[in-house]
């Protein structure tokens, strides 16, 4: 994973400074214990602030839109609004804030609805704390997420993938040129796009120049919507 560095001016000019930008956070679950123990987590990983909580889906869209945080940690099921229509109006109305599922286990049947959603990230409640840490990170550097058992179920899943969804699939990445078409079978192996560069020998201001490219031919809000239609084509992820 690659995190992004600041930089300062000195009087001798422009200096770097390896220090991560800090990662701004909301939390939305309604259960009290929960958000408390994600936002100990978070906040003794350093380098991550939460910029707020909410308990039900109303006031997570409302946190995203008032606070505007990098990435928003969203309990699936809050009262109030179901979680993947929250979900697609955060997408909708604050685009800048991605957004990662918090489940319980075995609700895997919400991953594919959530990712299509716009969700760029899919975590069980049992994981963890490191994965939590991890999971923000990625997604807050432009990556994608999921639990070890959410991948093989998205795996498992597109193994059988039908004809039809596969054809238009097909058809929708016959709209990339060449390079982009491997970027994508990169970026649906969940690679970041520091080792994206290493493996083709291009700059990683390059890579993320084609990811953002063809993230908008494929009409997807983020990775994994692109890793999905890759799944569905059968490329060689």
């Amino acid at each position: 994973m690659t995190l992004t560095t600041s930089t300062s001016w000195t009087s001798a000019g422009l200096q770097l400074v390896d220090k991560p930008r800090t990662i701004t956070v909301g939390i939305a679950d309604d259960q009290v214990l929960i958000r408390t123990g994600v936002r100990g987590v978070l906040e003794r990983s350093g380098g991550v602030v939460v910029v707020g909580e909410a308990g039900d889906g109303g006031g997570a869209l409302e946190l995203a839109r008032r606070q505007r945080p990098q990435v928003l940690l969203m309990d699936a099921s809050m009262p109030g609004m179901e979680g993947l229509a929250a979900v697609r109006l955060v997408r909708r109305h604050v685009p800048g804030t991605q957004v990662v599922l918090l489940c319980t286990p075995h609700t895997e049947e919400m991953l594919f609805p959530a990712l299509r959603a716009g969700a760029a990230g899919f975590l069980f409640k049992n994981g963890e704390p490191g994965a939590l840490v991890n999971a923000v990170r990625a997604v807050a550097a432009g990556e994608a997420m999921l639990s070890p058992s959410a991948t093989r179920a998205l795996i498992d899943h597109f193994t059988g993938a039908d004809s039809e969804r596969r054809d238009a699939a097909r058809s929708r990445i016959s709209l990339l040129t060449r390079r982009e078409q491997e970027v994508l079978v990169y970026l649906a192996q969940g690679m970041a796009n520091a080792r994206i560069a290493r493996l083709m020998y291009l700059s990683e201001g390059a890579i993320k120049a084609h990811v953002s490219r063809l993230l908008t031919k494929l009409r997807c809000d983020n990775r994994v919507q692109a890793a999905l239609i890759a799944r569905d084509a059968a490329l060689p992820c």
